[in-house]
């Protein structure tokens, strides 16, 4: 049997971009949110204008669905699905980086906790599942802004509201940062959602290249950091073989 055609996938992933929020985004949006190359894009773009599944505004140049899709699904996975489907890569990743694990998704401009993994030794820990953590201070929100033009834009108007004083709270600064983010295929913080504490995160993606949420650790500073501050290696290492690993999952099943 053959198998997926590529071209394929990403131009369902660009479909399911366009259903997203305002439905209406720029050709390097679309490029960046998806890990395209610009004229990969544009070429997916064209091919789909030209069977009418997608329309392009004459005047801003953005990108919106076409009437024939207007009632396109916009959700993929919900949250019990999301979590069934990563459930045994969190388990691996706590037990091979000493760290609590959880897995995240967009809701209602927070990062919601769809599974929570305990740090596996014998400290007080309180299960996270449920939780609603901030998009701008937390690795796991990184991940979905910087995967997310509608959401990083509607973010960047809002207040950043300061959790401590590591917290980014400039709309350019936090644009600085999700650039790195998707250059880099990850994100990190230390001490911007709570003093001592860090995290690590990765994107989780479907067939086509769409984040549709995020895998991450987080744990003391000393532990996740070196001195300067920056994530440790292998811990990025282990966060983005995890992210990778659910990643292919959800494609083999489909």
């Amino acid at each position: 049997m053959p198998g997926p055609i590529q071209s394929i996938e990403r131009a369902a992933a660009v479909l399911r971009l366009l259903a997203r929020g305002s439905g209406h985004h720029g050709l390097t949006e679309i490029a960046d949110s998806l890990g395209l190359a610009r004229g990969t894009a544009h070429g997916i773009l064209r091919t789909l204008q030209r069977v009418e599944f997608v329309e392009q505004d004459q005047t801003t140049g953005r990108y919106r669905l076409g009437a024939a899709l207007l009632h396109l699904g916009t959700s993929y996975l919900d949250a019990n699905e999301l979590r069934s489907r990563s459930i045994n890569w969190a388990d691996t990743l706590a037990a091979r980086s000493g760290q609590e694990v959880r897995i995240g998704m967009h809701h209602d401009g927070a990062v919601l906790v769809v599974h929570h993994v305990f740090r596996p030794d014998d400290s007080v820990q309180t299960l996270g599942i449920g939780a609603m953590l901030p998009l701008h201070a937390t690795a796991l929100g990184k991940v979905l802004l910087a995967y997310d033009p509608d959401l990083s834009a509607a973010a960047r108007r809002r207040e950043l509201t300061s959790l401590t004083r590591r917290t980014i709270t400039r709309a350019q600064a936090l644009e600085r940062v999700l650039t790195e983010v998707r250059a880099q295929g990850w994100a990190g913080e230390a001490e911007e959602y709570m003093p001592g504490e860090a995290s690590i995160a990765a994107p989780i993606r479907i067939p086509g290249g769409l984040v549709v949420g995020a895998i991450g650790i987080s744990g003391p500073v000393d532990r996740l950091c070196d001195s300067a501050g920056r994530p440790r290696a292998t811990l990025v290492r282990q966060v983005s073989q995890a992210a990778e690993a659910v990643t292919t999952s959800l494609v083999d099943e489909n």
